[in-house]
């Protein structure tokens, strides 16, 4: 079951790889984009999500306190589905669409960071480190 958990984990980070390094390579154009959303100080969230998915996922791959790792994707996950993704101010249908898709999956990979969270603190094993916070 440690390599089927495994295996999970490498899916489920690659997304936040690909994306940080897009946040940390391609800042000003994506900062762009998020300040046409309407996120304040759009520069510094670009880097500072950025940051936040690469230590995140890679704390989650490794099983550095994955527990936290887990956590700080779904602290990254659930307000980038309100702000970037609020598919009720779309007037166009297809726009409206695509941001639905895009709000649907950032709020189920939300729910599987939540899961992993309590995966880790369960201290499921290949890992580097135990669980920083206990569930019980």
């Amino acid at each position: 079951m440690d390599v089927v958990l495994l295996i999970a984990r490498v899916l489920f980070v690659a997304l936040f790889f690909g994306s940080a390094v897009g946040h940390l390579t391609q800042t000003d154009g994506m900062a762009g984009y998020a300040a046409s959303k309407g996120v304040p100080m759009a520069r510094q969230a670009t880097l500072a999500t950025g940051v936040l998915m690469l230590l995140g996922g890679l704390s989650v791959l490794l099983g550095v306190w994955g527990d936290l790792g887990a956590l700080l994707l779904f602290v990254f996950l659930v307000p980038t589905a309100f702000m970037m993704h609020a598919f009720w101010r779309e007037t166009d249908a297809t726009a409206k669409q695509t941001e639905m898709i895009q709000f649907n999956k950032d709020l189920a990979l939300a729910g599987a960071a939540l899961a992993f969270l309590w995966v880790f603190s369960q201290d499921p094993g290949l890992t580097i480190t135990g669980p920083l916070f206990s569930m019980g």
